[in-house]
């Protein structure tokens, strides 16, 4: 065990079985949206109802919730807005992530205890320009993703008060400037701007060159595939932590509000191990096994290394099951238990699955009985001890 890295672990809640796992696996805070002005308009997400009943959850667990309020405003977003920061004013909340500057003078208006955090679509890569929405009453910025380490340990020198850092360690990356991308309007409408959370993700296409009067098409790279150019790596910091810490860095962000429970739980359970000194070695494995395209460190480390080849995404490990109680008196002096587990899919007996629970490696048992029907409640006996929320995983 090496020492622990003292930055907090904000993770992604798309809806509230992502933002449960990612409490029970050790996230310090989650951020989320409403049903309105989030950059993923595509997730599950939280009505007003759900949004007071995912604080009240979280704040039981000494987690703190941030609220992401940052696509591109017009006058009949801010309209609503008011109303929107009085909801969580009321019910708690402990910050909004916005981008635009009158979102930003509302929120301290209508919310006045809520913190006010400046979303990476602001594109904040100067101490300049973080110490400008420092005096409009921010509390913190989220970098750019376009910085340097070497740049962040620069801001953080020139930074007075008590602005806080935070960036991105995990996830998808946006080949536009902080994902600042009008390729998905323009080719589909305003109703798929990825500036109102709505991206089609064309960048994740193929593309090539077609001669106009022949119809030709004609490969931008050399070979028989299509070109994925404009497609981002995945970004995976896990084994540079010590080094964003020592940036100035104080708070981690995992992309990832459009994935599902399995990857809001794996990621988190990853990062959590490591900054609580665990080496990074054998948790960056655990990254392989989850969806994802080809892992990078971004910018961080100077220009990022992209792949233009294809690039689906990869995936070695499933979710088939989510404990959700565990028998009173059902565990052994073995540590043996009998667990109620919800299928989510399907597994036959003899098939070799891994249970994955908050503090521990992942523990490898065989199934006894098959989980055939997605949804149904299943009585499990396991060789050791589990928790509601664990999952169990098989491999693909």
């Amino acid at each position: 065990m090496g020492a622990a890295i003292p930055m907090e672990l904000l993770s992604p809640a798309g809806g509230p079985e992502q933002l449960r796992e990612a409490i029970h696996f050790g996230a310090n805070a989650v951020y989320l949206a409403g049903r309105r002005w989030g950059m993923r308009a595509g997730s599950r997400n939280f009505s007003d109802e759900e949004l007071a009943r995912a604080v009240s959850y979280a704040h039981a667990r000494g987690v703190a919730v941030h609220v992401t309020v940052n696509t591109v405003m017009t006058d009949a977003d801010t309209d609503a807005l008011p109303a929107f920061f009085s909801l969580l004013a009321d019910v708690g909340a402990d910050a909004v992530i916005v981008a635009d500057l009158g979102a930003i003078a509302l929120a301290r208006t209508y919310a006045p205890q809520v913190a006010v955090h400046v979303s990476t679509q602001a594109s904040v890569m100067s101490a300049a320009a973080a110490e400008a929405y420092a005096r409009l009453g921010a509390r913190r910025v989220v970098l750019a993703r376009e910085m340097t380490l070497a740049q962040i340990a620069e801001m953080q020198r020139r930074v007075t008060g008590e602005l806080e850092l935070e960036a991105f360690a995990h996830g998808s990356m946006c080949m536009a400037y902080s994902g600042r991308c009008l390729l998905s309007a323009g080719l589909m409408g305003q109703r798929r701007s990825a500036s109102h959370g709505a991206c089609a993700q064309p960048c994740r296409w193929a593309w090539s060159l077609v001669e106009e009067k022949s119809g030709a098409v004609l490969p931008v790279e050399q070979g028989a595939s299509a070109s994925y150019l404009l497609s981002s790596n995945d970004l995976c910091m896990i084994g540079h932590l010590d080094e964003l810490r020592e940036a100035g860095v104080d708070a981690i962000k995992l992309e990832g509000r459009s994935k599902g429970a399995y990857y809001a739980a794996a990621v988190t359970n990853a990062y959590r191990h490591v900054l609580d000194g665990e080496d990074a070695g054998p948790w960056r494995q655990e990254l392989d096994l989850v969806s994802h395209r080809p892992y990078s460190t971004g910018f961080y480390l100077g220009e990022p290394r992209q792949n233009p080849g294809r690039v689906d995404y990869r995936r070695e490990r499933c979710l088939v099951g989510v404990v959700e109680q565990v028998s009173a008196g059902a565990t052994g002096e073995n540590g043996a238990c009998v667990a109620a587990v919800r299928c989510r899919n399907r597994a036959e007996a003899g098939d070799a699955l891994e249970a994955l629970s908050p503090g521990r490696s992942p523990r490898s048992f065989g199934l006894d009985a098959p989980l055939v029907t997605n949804g149904e409640l299943y009585q499990l006996e396991l060789p050791f001890a589990v928790e509601p929320l664990d999952l169990l995983c098989a491999r693909t």
